[in-house]
């Protein structure tokens, strides 16, 4: 393998043709990508790294599945996009094994393309069905960027884009590892913080109460897996003010945590659920999936999100095919073991260094948080980054969440389709690089 320059020395230098890219990031990877395959990144400079974090946490079947990049060919030289208000046989089918895989009463489809654009539409149902237009969702959500779904999102910054859609309200995130609402032992009472956030809700409500969006598992707020029960207890909340609950399964959705679905580990079924990211394994997909019952009475309002790729048959396709191949390889039970191997792997590493706090997650999604003291819990935000960085040296490329409440938590998402040894391989990278890192930091 080809020996590159760091990745502190690529940012000092500027990533060669970055001139006339608008950043809408705070800083691009400093590296180029110039082709992947399975679980690993091959950049312009000759370099391989292992990609632990499934793209942008989409590619669930690796890069470049033979499969999918079969459909692709096929689809594009037989239909690739339509009018909007047009229907094709890759969506009919699409829409009609997705409604099959789902409990009742979950039976009504729409296909569009990106998870933002999934909640948007979501949100939008939810308030013409109810007549309501209040949100509420976790004080550490992450929905997307449009107006919608950036109004129930408080992961991200909001300062300097005007005022958001009104009606949004937080309730506390359950973070079990940093609790804010204890019981005599310490541990999270999440009941009672439950109840101190919707009596917060009930006290700045207008009364208008149409929605509550949030993920089954908390990936943007550090891979935090609410407690057994909590979804439940949510689910009866909103019933009791006649708000709809959506869930955002954009990154647990499809055998991602080891079930079809994230929801069906606690028996809960929202009102309207979405899906993106994994849906299309990469590629721009997303769903947005509720009841024949709310279905009717939207269309009866007039409900309309008619946007330029809704029902787009190239990606429908591929969705078909991500479904074939989920389904075939009995991918729930593979990501049940990989992910049990990985999570051995991570609390090994939390065993051998004192700056691994905590490790949680489902499946193939793993958290891992970093501290500078394991006692009080106190981090470094420079920490995460230089992890991350150390891993890119030795050729690993993770996502490190940074949020006002932690120093850095990782979020590992290797694809479903990731070998064992791949896995192993990524641990040990990480290994090498928090062993490296982490003295600079413990007791500074």
């Amino acid at each position: 393998m080809a020996v590159s320059r760091s990745p502190e020395s690529l940012v000092a230098a500027g990533v060669p043709g970055q001139k006339h890219v608008l950043r809408y990031c705070p800083s691009f990877s400093p590296v180029v990508i110039e082709r992947a395959e399975g679980s690993w990144l091959h950049t312009t400079d000759g370099r391989e790294l292992l990609d632990f974090t499934s793209g942008q946490m989409s590619a669930i079947l690796g890069h470049s599945h033979p499969e999918i990049v079969a459909t692709l060919r096929e689809a594009a030289g037989t239909l690739d996009h339509l009018f909007s208000g047009m229907l094709s046989p890759p969506v009919l089918e699409l829409s009609r094994r997705l409604a099959e895989s789902l409990p009742d009463p979950l039976e009504k489809v729409l296909l569009l393309s990106t998870g933002a654009e999934s909640n948007e539409a979501a949100i939008r149902m939810a308030k013409l069905v109810t007549g309501r237009y209040e949100v509420v969702s976790f004080s550490r959500s992450w929905h997307g960027m449009t107006l919608g779904a950036a109004g129930a999102t408080y992961s991200a910054a909001r300062p300097g884009y005007g005022p958001p859609a009104p009606g949004n309200l937080a309730i506390p995130t359950p973070d079990t590892y940093r609790p804010d609402v204890v019981d005599a032992d310490g541990e999270l009472d999440w009941r009672r913080q439950l109840d101190l956030g919707f009596a917060m809700v009930d006290a700045q409500s207008s009364g208008s109460l149409a929605a509550c969006i949030v993920e089954p598992v908390l990936s943007s707020a550090g891979v935090l897996v609410p407690p057994p029960g909590y979804l439940r207890a949510l689910r009866e909340k909103c019933d009791e003010r006649g708000m709809l609950l959506i869930l955002d399964e954009a990154q647990t959705g499809l055998c991602r945590t080891g079930d079809t679905y994230a929801f069906e580990h606690e028996g809960v079924v929202p009102d309207i659920l979405t899906l993106s990211k994994t849906l299309g394994a990469g590629l721009p997909l997303a769903a947005v999936i509720t009841s024949a019952e709310i279905e009717q009475r939207a269309h009866d309002r007039g409900f309309l999100f008619f946007t330029t790729h809704a029902s787009d048959p190239l990606v429908a396709s591929v969705g078909n095919t991500v479904l074939d191949v989920l389904q075939r390889d009995d991918m729930n039970a593979q990501v049940r073991g990989k992910g049990e191997r990985l999570r051995r792997g991570l609390l090994g590493l939390q065993d051998r260094h004192a700056v691994v706090g905590d490790v949680r997650g489902r499946g193939l999604l793993q958290g891992l948080e970093l501290v500078t003291d394991r006692a009080t819990k106190a981090s470094n935000p420079d920490l995460g980054v230089a992890v991350t960085a150390r891993c890119l040296e030795l050729g690993l490329h993770m996502n490190v969440v940074q949020l006002r409440e932690m120093g850095g938590a990782f979020r590992i998402a290797p694809p479903l389709t990731a070998t064992e040894a791949e896995i192993d391989h990524g641990v040990a990278l990480l290994d090498q690089a928090i062993g490296d890192v982490a003295p600079a930091f413990v007791g500074a």
